[in-house]
């Protein structure tokens, strides 16, 4: 059944579309499914326009995560962690950002904030050792953006994928293809001029990051509610009833509306907060705020695409029914630490009544 509208070319909608299932049996995107987000300038939304990128501001990166999440939730997410490394690497660089690392503005990247590495500064460099879990696309990337404490302080490297190794521990019931594994470093010398200390990102930079975990998420609903809506247009009917169609089901045309005003809902919330830091000037507790409403906007996904198998019933767990899989990818991907709603809570809370 043919669930793809014209939001993006419909060839490459079924691209997506058609190797979802086996990005996710192999745990990481097919190599079709990385080349139409590389065509479309997926992985260079973040590299800067003087290497060649688009440097796209946050209602871009939005829409375009988004989108692809609509076909293929788990290469969005790999795009919007490419996304982040290369915004964070630009923040901690700036102009001294070694020219190697866009020499492919289409490249693609990935990375970890965790400080989950240690160096030892020596003549030539900083050899370091660690282990940073859960880095999304590792083993498509060309390069890495990861943390390490050296002497004490928090810093920032860049490093070919080729002088990393990788552990494949990502076993994950959702986001499976996005082959989240654990990147290595053995007694590795960095150049110095591939590391800098780290000062804390500005409250619209960390929004941003947000913004692109929640883009995938809400892509994922979108992409759900597609396949509900085939279902209502098909001549399906609800089994053990008279009903000859869904349609004629009034309970289940107000599940089906409200499963659409959770998922439109959502994607409000994810481009207001886009807007917000266009607009720039996000102060601490706007930053709370903003933190309070994207993981709302994360539920909103969930709770709809809950409405959704509910009208399917059963045959929405069947594995042949990608419902299932948006679901499973739904129910992980929002509950990124980016997304945790009761830490946001606490934050809000927080930014409103200062400890004393």
């Amino acid at each position: 059944m043919d669930v793809i509208p014209d939001a993006i070319a419909h060839d490459q909608a079924l691209i997506l579309l058609g190797n979802a299932e086996k990005t996710e049996q192999q745990d990481r995107p097919t190599t079709e499914s990385l080349d139409v987000v590389r065509r479309h300038g997926g992985f260079a939304l973040r590299t800067p326009e003087r290497f060649g990128g688009a440097w796209a501001d946050a209602t871009t990166v939005a829409h375009h995560l988004s989108e692809v999440g609509r076909y293929c939730p788990s290469t969005a997410w790999i795009a919007g962690t490419c996304a982040t490394a290369k915004t964070f690497t630009d923040d901690v660089f700036g102009d001294a950002v070694p020219p190697e690392c866009y020499a492919d503005p289409d490249a693609l990247a990935c990375g970890s904030g965790l400080a989950a590495g240690s160096g030892e500064p020596e003549p030539g460099g900083i050899r370091i050792n660690g282990r940073w879990p859960y880095v999304s696309g590792c083993e498509d990337a060309s390069w890495a953006a990861l943390g390490v404490m050296v002497d004490g302080a928090y810093a920032f490297a860049v490093i070919p994928m080729a002088d990393l190794t990788i552990e494949r521990t990502w076993d994950s019931v959702g986001m499976r293809g996005t082959g989240s594994h654990t990147v290595v470093a053995r007694d590795l010398l960095v150049p110095a001029e591939r590391m800098r200390p780290v000062k804390p990102p500005a409250h619209a930079t960390m929004v941003f990051y947000a913004i692109t975990v929640l883009a995938p998420v809400v892509g994922a609903a979108r992409g759900a509610l597609d396949i509900a809506n085939a279902m209502f247009a098909s001549d399906r009917k609800p089994y053990m009833t008279a009903y000859s169609r869904m349609g004629d089901s009034p309970a289940a045309r107000h599940w089906l509306a409200q499963a659409t005003l959770l998922v439109d809902r959502a994607e409000r919330t994810l481009f207001a907060a886009a807007q917000a830091v266009n607009a720039g000037d996000i102060t601490e507790t706007d930053h709370a705020r903003l933190g309070m409403d994207l993981p709302d906007a994360a539920r909103d996904c969930r709770a709809a695409v809950e409405l959704m198998l509910d009208l399917h019933g059963a045959s929405g767990f069947a594995t042949t029914n990608a419902l299932q899989r948006y679901w499973r990818d739904i129910a992980v991907g929002s509950r990124h630490a980016h997304l945790r709603a009761y830490l946001a809570a606490e934050n809000y809370g927080r930014a409103l009544v200062p400890e004393s």
